[in-house]
């Protein structure tokens, strides 16, 4: 039996409250976000919100548009486990197991979604994400 089945079922939520920044700033159809899919969107999101030490649970997700993604979407999945590992300062959390699993991907899209508030602030008033998010990432890295 495969063991990694059921790690690709796990799926990444979004908080319903910031289902439009995530479509916004994803590339689409009628969309010109700065990533290529919502994986790019979350991922990017968890990082900041880890870097920023902002975890933030949610009550409600988003049911569609934008769906759950699932964790074989992610091209580096490995952040998941790194930011958990982080949080949870246990190695155990990388059991290859549904309740470690489950763990996981709860401290990242709980960060995830403290990066999408504090990308919700940054963006007030703002058209342009992109230019947003470049001018962040530049301050960041002067401030490193």
């Amino acid at each position: 039996m495969d063991q990694g089945v059921g790690m690709a079922d796990a799926r990444v939520k979004i908080a319903k409250d910031k289902a439009e920044l995530v479509k916004a700033l994803k590339d689409g159809s009628d969309m010109n976000g700065p990533f290529q899919t919502y994986a790019d969107v979350i991922a990017f999101a968890a990082i900041l919100g880890f870097h920023q030490g902002k975890r933030l649970p949610f009550a409600e997700i988003s049911i569609k548009d934008p769906d759950q993604v699932p964790q074989d979407q992610f091209k580096n999945r490995q952040i998941i486990d790194l930011i958990a590992l982080n949080e949870a300062r246990d190695p155990k959390i990388l059991l290859d197991n549904e309740a470690c699993d489950r763990q996981r991907i709860e401290i990242f899209q709980e960060y995830a979604n403290g990066g999408f508030e504090f990308l919700n602030q940054k963006f007030i008033g703002s058209i342009d994400y992109l230019d947003q998010i470049l001018l962040l990432l530049n301050t960041e890295k002067h401030l490193s």
